[in-house]
């Protein structure tokens, strides 16, 4: 059984999704908003690999880490899509102006 968690790095208004993926094994992919499928040998690696690029895990955003980040965790959620080439256009989301 795979198990999928969803990071996030902002930049402005435009928030960049990434989806770390445990498998069977013990081993990790990190599937980036390029759609490139990155292979990890362990969650702890790649999950060191997305702190180091400044992403944050979504599971662990409270509403004021959101705030500081610029946005609302309501405006926001990770993409879905029926496939990985489907989900790529949705790995970079543009959040707009504040009103």
């Amino acid at each position: 059984m795979t198990r999928d968690h969803w990071w996030l790095a902002s930049l402005g208004r435009t928030v960049i999704w990434a989806r770390l993926r445990v498998l069977e094994a013990g081993t990790a992919e990190v599937f980036d908003s390029d759609g490139n499928t990155l292979p990890y040998d362990s969650e702890d690696t790649a999950r060191g690999m997305l702190l180091d690029a400044e992403f944050v895990e979504w599971d662990g955003l409270d509403p004021e880490d959101a705030l500081a980040r610029g946005f609302a965790l309501d405006e926001i959620a990770p993409p879905q899509a029926d496939s990985d080439a489907q989900l790529r256009e949705r790995m970079v989301q543009s959040l707009g102006a504040r009103a």
